[in-house]
């Protein structure tokens, strides 16, 4: 994109319940010890049903301990409680196949996704109430990894991992805001709200999968498995977080990114990082398709999302909107939907809890597409007859420019199980909500742009009605797409008319032109009567 003359910026080269025992084992009871403890330093003492939520410890952890070692010192010959494997995605159910997390496997023996399977007869020992008051309790410490997001979920995300493998920066807990003007005046909504995850580490939700994923890594490498380093194929956001978190931890990164076709902002991210980036040239699944044979041969951990533990740190955002609410659910969730992992996602933190009793439903799910890269939207409108990958165009919300999601079945199993809906939006269309959001105090990026248009149609088409309460989640932040507002606001964008742009009026530097200006603008600005 062209950058304006109006614009000048520096170049860049380069409560539980009683359960019934299992038969085969004998009834095991347990007693909680402190509040943001992990549940696997309960002690047998008394029965499930008469636990109740931990009490903060008062005691003030020694100056020469930290809150590593702490956790370490508190979690020392603990049993765990709960367990997760890997299973065939959505497999049969007489199917055996499964694989320890500790694994090193993609794919099943069929060549189909793998999913994260929990333990989840031995979560059902503890109800809603429990799971509830644990999870709140944990908000705003920080008690190693609890203050994390993702790690105040840790027994439904990865509940074997010892706490000293975690690797952190703390991500999640992103702000659930009101977006009061822009859904009364766009579109006569009272209740419209936006999970901003974009205010996460690196700027981006792929933080909240990426911290499991390199933990887990971690945890193979202590264990001296044949891993030396980590790689992913990357629109941006993805090869952001891999490279921070794998350099909080010492563990080489690799990053294949398609050549010129990100932002400077997320292109920088990676390389501050230390991680090595290979610029190639090629779209997005082209380097899918790359990377997945260099790490078939290569001793290099597969990061995107093929890799299903990263989709176990991604679904905590689903459970924090329901902890906003306090535990209200909302009637509609729009995700922006490219390679299709975080739709799923979503869809597996929302029916956790409502398996587990802290939610009695889950809200209704909209995967909102760009039209320049709309697989996905494609399959819905055909009735999900047949699924065809397409070529993807260029598009400002460029994470999602991908034309063969690799998480396409979890979509629609995600879809079909929520009443969901998919709709698409225009690089007019998308560009043009933006502006619009931006213009009443946001200052979004385009894949939630994309989301927004997704809403606009719904809205208007009265599917979503005025008292809905509808989430928008915003993916990343508005800081790493400056080049595509800049753009827009400076009208240079072909064949976009931009009708909400805001550039800046050139006035000569006397006292007379600044006052005409300003006198013209007031009175523009002056309510009608």
């Amino acid at each position: 994109m062209a950058s304006s003359s109006l614009f000048h910026s520096s170049p860049f080269s380069l409560k539980t319940k009683t359960c019934v025992p299992n038969q085969h084992l004998k009834p095991t009871h347990f007693t909680i010890k402190a509040q943001s403890e992990p549940i696997s330093s309960l002690t047998q003492n008394n029965s499930p049903s008469s636990a109740s939520p931990p009490e903060a410890s008062k005691l003030r952890r020694a100056a020469d301990e930290n809150i590593r070692d702490e956790a370490r010192r508190k979690n020392v010959s603990q049993p765990h409680l709960f367990s997760a494997k890997y299973v065939p995605f959505n497999a049969d159910p007489s199917s055996t196949e499964s694989y320890s997390l500790d694994e090193i496997v993609y794919r099943s023996q069929s060549g189909g996704l793998l999913d994260v399977q929990h333990d989840m007869e031995a979560l059902k020992r503890f109800d809603g109430d429990y799971w509830r008051t644990l999870f709140d309790s944990r908000v705003g410490k920080t008690t190693w990894p609890y203050g994390s997001g993702v790690w105040s979920k840790k027994e439904w995300v990865l509940p074997e991992i010892d706490s000293d493998d975690i690797v952190s920066a703390f991500e999640g807990n992103s702000n659930l805001f009101w977006a009061e003007r822009f859904g009364k005046q766009f579109l006569g909504m009272s209740d419209l709200w936006v999970k901003h995850c974009g205010i996460s580490h690196t700027g981006s939700f792929k933080d909240l999968g990426m911290t499991v994923l390199v933990s887990q890594v971690n945890r193979l490498r202590k264990m001296n498995r044949p891993v030396v380093g980590v790689g992913c194929a990357s629109t941006g956001d993805t090869s952001a977080a891999l490279s921070a978190y794998c350099a909080s931890a010492g563990i080489p990164s690799i990053v294949f990114l398609p050549a010129n076709r990100i932002s400077l902002a997320q292109l920088v991210q990676p390389i501050a990082n230390g991680a090595f980036v290979l610029s190639i040239d090629t779209d997005f699944d082209g380097c899918m398709q790359l990377i997945r044979e260099v790490t078939a041969e290569l001793p290099i951990y597969l990061a995107n999302s093929l890799n299903s533990l990263r989709l176990e740190g991604q679904k905590t955002a689903a459970i924090e909107i329901l902890q906003q609410f306090d535990w209200q659910v909302p009637d509609w969730v729009i995700v922006p939907g490219g390679n299709l992992g975080n739709i799923y996602a979503f869809y597996k933190g929302f029916q956790m809890c409502k398996e587990l009793g802290l939610v009695d439903r889950i809200p209704r799910l909209v995967c909102a597409q760009a039209a320049n890269a709309d697989p996905l939207y494609l399959y819905f409108k055909s009735g999900w007859k047949e699924f065809k990958s397409v070529k993807a165009n260029p598009t400002f919300a460029s994470a999602i420019q991908i034309g063969d999601p690799v998480s396409i079945d979890r979509a629609v199993f995600a879809l079909k199980n929520s009443l969901g809906i998919v709709e698409e939006a225009t690089e007019e269309e998308l560009m043009d909500a933006m502006a619009q959001a931006d213009s009443t105090g946001m200052f979004i990026c385009p894949h939630t742009g994309v989301a927004l248009t997704a809403l606009f149609k719904l809205r208007n088409s009265g599917v979503i009605k005025p008292t809905d309460r509808t989430v928008v989640v915003s993916t990343a932040h508005g800081l790493k797409f400056t080049q595509s507002k800049i753009d827009y606001h400076s009208k240079e964008i072909k064949d976009m008319a931009c009708r909400f742009a805001n550039p800046p009026m050139q006035v000569k530097a006397d006292f007379g032109s600044v006052m005409d200006v300003l006198k013209k603008y007031l009175q523009s600005k002056a309510p009608k009567h």
